[in-house]
C-alpha cells in the first residue's frame, strides 16, 4: 500500500478557492488570527498575504490597513467568541455562588485558554496594541463588578448602594482570573502544559478563593469583628 505523504501546514502550497466577498473578507481574518497568534502584531502583511496566496493590494482592499486588520482580529478572538452564558450563570441566586463561579470560569476557560486567544492576548500587551484593555474593560463590567456585587450578597455583606464598590474588591475578584488564565501560559507561551484535569483545576482555584475571601473581604469593607456578626447572614438556594 502506498502512503500519500500529507504536506506540512507551512510547506503546503497555498489552495485557491472562489470566494464571495464576505467569505473572502472572513477567510482573511481567520488567517490573520492564526498568522498573528504565531508571529505576533509585527508580523508584515506581505507575508500573511503570501500564506493566503493572494495579493497585498486584494488584502488591504478588504482592510484598508495594518490597525484595521487587527482590530477585525480583535472582533474575531475576543467579541466573537464572548459567551452569554458567562455573564447569566455569575447572576443566577438559585445557585451557590461557588457553584456558579466554578461553572462560569470551567466554560471561560473553553474560550480563554485556546492559542490563539492567550498568544494574541499576550503579543497585543507586549506591543502596546489596545486589544488587552479594550478587553479588559468589557471583563470588568461584564464579569468582575457583578461577581464583587454577589461576593458581598453571599457572605450577608452591606450592598453597593450602602457601600460603593471598591477598587480592592476588583482586585480581589481579578485574582480569580489571574490564576486560571496562568493555566493558558504556561501551555501556550512557556510550553509546559498543565498535568492535571483542567476542571478539577478551576474548582480548586474557586474553593480557595472563597475560602479566602470569605475572611479578607469584611476587612476590605472596614467591617471588624465587632461589627461583622451583624452583616446580614447569606442565605442558600432560590433567592
Amino acid at each position: 500500500m502506498v502512503t500519500k505523504k500529507i504536506p506540512s501546514q507551512k510547506s503546503a502550497a497555498p489552495v485557491h478557492t472562489r470566494f464571495s466577498g464576505a467569505e473572502r473578507e472572513k477567510h482573511i481574518a481567520q488567517e490573520a488570527v492564526r498568522f498573528f497568534a504565531e508571529v505576533g502584531f509585527g508580523g508584515d502583511t506581505r507575508e500573511l498575504a503570501k500564506r493566503l496566496g493572494v495579493t497585498q493590494s486584494l488584502l488591504y482592499k478588504y482592510f484598508p490597513s495594518k490597525e484595521a486588520l487587527i482590530n477585525r482580529v480583535f472582533e474575531e478572538v475576543y467579541l466573537g467568541r464572548w459567551n452569554p452564558f458567562w455573564e447569566s450563570v455569575v447572576r443566577d441566586r438559585s445557585i451557590p455562588l461557588q457553584e456558579r463561579l466554578t461553572r462560569h470560569y470551567i466554560e471561560y476557560a473553553k474560550a480563554a485558554l485556546t492559542r490563539d486567544w492567550v498568544r494574541i492576548f499576550m503579543f497585543s500587551g507586549l506591543r502596546g496594541e489596545d486589544i488587552n484593555r479594550r478587553y479588559l474593560d468589557i471583563l470588568r463590567e461584564r464579569i468582575l463588578v457583578p461577581i464583587a456585587i454577589e461576593l458581598r450578597h453571599e457572605f450577608g455583606l452591606p450592598s453597593v448602594e450602602e457601600i460603593p464598590l471598591k477598587s480592592n474588591e476588583i482586585e480581589l475578584v481579578w485574582s480569580i482570573n489571574a490564576r486560571v488564565f496562568y493555566f493558558g501560559q504556561r501551555q501556550w507561551i512557556f510550553d509546559v502544559p498543565v498535568e492535571d484535569d483542567l476542571d478539577d483545576l478551576i474548582q480548586m482555584t474557586i474553593e480557595h478563593f472563597m475560602a479566602g475571601a470569605r475572611v479578607v473581604l469584611p476587612g476590605l469593607l472596614g467591617i471588624n469583628a465587632a461589627t461583622k456578626g451583624r452583616a446580614r447572614p447569606a442565605t442558600k438556594g432560590k433567592r
